[in-house]
Parts: C-alpha cells; sequence; structure tokens
C-alpha cells in the first residue's frame, strides 16, 4: 500500500471513526492492505524487550557547543528511534555520557529489558565496564545516573565500535549543534 494511500486512510478513519463509511471512501483500499496497514501501525508500538543502541556525543571547543546522537533498533536493525539533542556547553566526555543517557531513557520508555549499547568513547565504554576508574569530577554524576539507569535492565552490553562504525549517531550529534546554532 503505497504512503499516500495510508495517509489519507488513517485521516479518514480518525476524522470518521467508521471504517464502513472509509471503506467506501476508498474502493481501491483491499481488505488485506488495510490489515497489513493496522499490523504495521500496530508495530510501531510493540514492546521492545531486545533493542541495540549507538550513541555518539560531540562537543566543539571542549568545552563547547555540545550535542548528542541517539539510534534505537531493534534486533532484526530496523530503526525505532533516531534522534539527537542539543546539550549546552560542555565537554566531549559529558557528552557521551549524556548521549547514553537519553539512549538508556529511550529504551526503557519502550520497555526494553536486554540492550546492546554501542559507542565510540572508549573512555566512556571502559568505564562502564569498570576497567577505567572514573576521576573526573563532571563525569561522576553522569556516570552514577548511567549505571543507576543500566541496572534497570534486565540484561546489558556496552561495545566499544570505531567512529566509522558509528557515523549516523556522529551526524545527528552535530546537526543538533548547527539546529541550535542557527537559531542564534
Amino acid at each position: 500500500m503505497k504512503d499516500d494511500l495510508k495517509y489519507r486512510f488513517l485521516k479518514g478513519l480518525a476524522e470518521t471513526l467508521d471504517i464502513a463509511r472509509t471503506m467506501k471512501d476508498f474502493p481501491e483500499a483491499k481488505n488485506h492492505d488495510i490489515r497489513s496497514l493496522f499490523l504495521e501501525f500496530a508495530d510501531t508500538f510493540k514492546n521492545r524487550e531486545s533493542v541495540n543502541i549507538y550513541t555518539d556525543g560531540a562537543s566543539r571547543g571542549n568545552p563547547g557547543n555540545a550535542g548528542a546522537g541517539i539510534i534505537i533498533t531493534a534486533e532484526d536493525g530496523k530503526v525505532i528511534k533516531k534522534t539527537g539533542k542539543y546539550l549546552g556547553k560542555t565537554t566531549n566526555n559529558e557528552a557521551e555520557y549524556q548521549a547514553l543517557i537519553i539512549a538508556l531513557e529511550e529504551a526503557k520508555a519502550m520497555g526494553a529489558t536486554d540492550i546492546k549499547i554501542f559507542a565510540d568513547s572508549e573512555l566512556m565504554v571502559r568505564q562502564i565496564k569498570g576497567e577505567y576508574k572514573v576521576k573526573s569530577e563532571g563525569l561522576r554524576p553522569l556516570y552514577g545516573k548511567a549505571m543507576s539507569i543500566l541496572m534497570g535492565f534486565k540484561k546489558y552490553d556496552i561495545i566499544h565500535i570505531e567512529r566509522d562504525k558509528n557515523k549516523e549517531a556522529d551526524r545527528l550529534a552535530n546537526e543538533a549543534i548547527d539546529s541550535a546554532n542557527l537559531l542564534k
């Protein structure tokens, strides 16, 4: 079913809340197409037990204008959530943690219980794994908040990936900074 037909059908259905009337208004819509549409729509609200999370934080100036980029996917790779957020002025490492916290809160809100996190910040990944101590005063509260949220998941893993495998999250973080700069 084409996107335009999906939009028109859902709009008609929402406006009338009368499926029989809506079907008369859209004779080109077949019953199996309508069923598929509702199943696809319902899938967007499905409770996701296992998700993959890609995060990145960016700061221009360190400290400077910063942004967070997050991508949450289902196990099959289907993107569930993709967003960037302007963070104000902060360091790069603080931006990395803030991006992680935003992503964890999103995953928790969608009902995820098992998560895999992919990040290109080796420092953050090793700190979360307990391989490095958190020495920075600025990172300690962010680390504490991230660990607190992580403890609410049944299972989690955090994996360091190379920057070139995290380009989309990086792009979202930088777009968030650019968008904030346009408002000035």
